[in-house]
């Protein structure tokens, strides 16, 4: 039995997303991405688009905020990652800018010192260098920039040694 595709209306289009983005900020290349698979023509996509961001359905700015602070809270991403992930979904570099600087320094510090103190545990290795190096590349791969992980690791190492000697 064949599956009927449902052809969206132009107007269809746009109500959809219209209630999807009064749910969750979206971004210019996620309706774009969302109508290549309702098989709209570019020019339905283009004026579907123009209407949302005029009506503020879409806002640029609006989604790079909500998207920096979710990913940093939530899934305890770095700078870096949430940079990288705004850029694939095509935000004008002042966007992205405006959306990092939200998330303050001593904020990223704290949330790497707890991600890798949480994961420190599992982390099995030969020798300290070993555990501290997948400790690093964990960091890494959350989207921290080496210098703030080094920062973290480092001051880590020095308060086991003072552990240690307590003991």
């Amino acid at each position: 039995m064949e599956k009927k595709i449902h052809q969206w209306t132009e107007q269809e289009a746009y109500e959809r997303l219209a209630a999807q983005c009064a749910q969750a900020e979206l971004c210019q290349w996620d309706a774009e991405r969302k109508m290549r698979r309702w098989n709209l023509s570019s020019e339905a996509m283009e004026r579907i688009i123009a209407k949302l961001v005029k009506e503020r359905f879409i806002d640029e700015g609006r989604f790079s905020l909500a998207f920096a602070k979710d990913k940093f809270r939530y899934n305890h991403w770095g700078k870096v990652r949430i940079e990288q992930e705004l850029k694939l979904r095509h935000v004008a570099g002042q966007h992205i800018s405006q959306a990092l600087e939200v998330i303050e320094s001593e904020e990223s510090e704290s949330a790497l010192r707890e991600i890798i103190q949480k994961k420190r545990p599992s982390v099995k290795g030969k020798n300290e260098h070993e555990i501290r190096a997948k400790l690093i590349r964990f960091a890494l791969g959350k989207g921290f920039r080496m210098d703030e992980i080094v920062k973290v690791v480092g001051s880590m190492d020095d308060n086991e040694e003072m552990e240690d000697e307590q003991w």
